[in-house]
């Protein structure tokens, strides 16, 4: 990284990446082999918003609209996923899931029609599974009929994953430096194709390539670079983001009932409660649900009250609504054995509430780039959710291409 001596500090490095979260990690360890990178994180340390809130899945793409990138790249993804944590010993189990019916319809056209939609995704080793063959599975668990048996399902200490993929990009041989602690303030556009981001307004980092992998304020960031500017290539408006919240409880007091993971059909906006066992297989967690969150909220201009706040306290009050979904599946549950966990927040391009033009938008990642804003180097990751971290090493891999296409 050049740094040269103005009155406003100007640095100048090949690759800006955005957040330091599952995603920008990857992203930055992808591309830090080629090129130099400069890891912009506005927390004091990395992956402590949606990459430390969630159900540390390995998920199968089993639910994911065909040809969409969340097919694509979650099965791809996973493959990339299982290899580096045998390679680099990252405790992970491959446990399988248990997608559960609990109707008679669900059993009879529900899970054959997301069997056909696994299939047609590349997912070729799920299979329907009577109900005996469940009981000899897991015996705690209730169903009607049968369950969609995934195998290649899993969970992974997401914490040490994210320690690798950083301590990889930092390694001998790579060019990336992490500097916490810094906001995206604003941006323009040089006529050269250099992009000028505002750091912090205390100085301007000039790129050749800007990943934006800011997850919750990937949206709001966007917005900041492509209104602040007196260069503006194109009207390009980015999508918002809207956000629902996913509550997590846990078992308390209570060995296992499971070994492999439990999922009900999915909701709408989730996979819907499911039942997770911790990749250590010492405990059980059951979430998330799906709590929409007031479609005008702005997590920017909300932090200090909110994001230490409110926003990720898990309520008692929910807990009889967890039973109730818990016990279609698992009807034994004792009463008063679930105990508030942690909560997550997912980026959404899209709101229940709200009507929306674009019906893609809703069941896919959105990557901006080029094609979309007419800006060179520049790639905005939005809506960026589950399965975010399955599919983190494929994305990392796309963008990595973008970049040396571009190049």
């Amino acid at each position: 990284m050049r740094m040269t001596s103005t009155s406003t500090a100007h640095h100048s490095v090949q690759v800006a990446v955005i957040g330091a979260g599952v995603l920008g990690l990857a992203v930055a360890r992808a591309i830090s082999q080629t090129a130099e990178v400069l890891l912009l994180e506005r927390h004091a340390t990395f992956g402590s918003e949606t990459s430390s809130r969630h159900s540390e899945v390995i998920h199968a793409g089993l639910y994911y609209p065909t040809k969409s990138w969340k097919a694509k790249w979650c099965v791809k993804g996973k493959e990339l996923l299982y290899h580096y944590c045998r390679e680099r010993h990252i405790p992970f189990q491959n446990c399988g899931k248990l997608i559960v019916a609990t109707t008679q319809e669900q059993w009879k056209k529900d899970l054959p029609r997301l069997q056909q939609q696994a299939l047609r995704n590349g997912v070729t080793d799920v299979t329907l599974i009577n109900k005996e063959m469940v009981q000899q599975l897991e015996p705690n668990v209730s169903c009607v009929g049968g369950a969609l048996w995934s195998p290649s399902t899993g969970v992974l200490d997401s914490q040490t994953y994210m320690t690798h993929l950083l301590a990889d990009a930092e390694a001998d041989g790579s060019s990336c430096t992490m500097v916490r602690c810094s906001n995206v303030t604003g941006a323009r556009f040089e006529n050269d194709g250099t992009i000028v981001l505002q750091v912090d307004n205390d100085f301007e980092l000039h790129c050749k390539h800007v990943i934006n992998c800011a997850g919750l304020q990937a949206a709001h960031v966007a917005q900041q670079i492509h209104s602040h500017n007196n260069n503006n290539h194109s009207n390009w408006t980015p999508p918002r983001h809207y956000f629902a919240k996913g509550n997590y409880f846990r078992l308390q007091g209570l060995a296992n009932p499971f070994t492999r993971l439990i999922y009900p059909l999915p909701e709408p906006g989730g996979l819907g409660v499911h039942a997770t066992i911790d990749w250590s297989g010492t405990s059980t967690k059951f979430g998330p649900n799906v709590e929409w969150l007031d479609p005008n909220l702005d997590l920017n201009d909300n932090h200090n009250s909110n994001m230490d706040g409110n926003l990720y306290c898990v309520s008692e009050e929910q807990i009889p609504q967890f039973e109730h979904e818990i016990r279609k599946y698992w009807p034994d549950l004792p009463k008063d054995s679930l105990v508030p966990d942690y909560a997550g927040i997912r980026p959404k391009l899209h709101h229940p509430s709200l009507q929306h033009s674009s019906p893609a938008l809703e069941q896919d990642f959105y990557i901006a780039g080029p094609k979309q804003h007419h800006v060179a180097g520049l790639y905005h990751l939005l809506g960026i959710e589950s399965p975010g971290l399955t599919s983190s090493m494929a994305i990392a891999d796309y963008i990595a291409q973008q970049i040396s296409i571009s190049s």
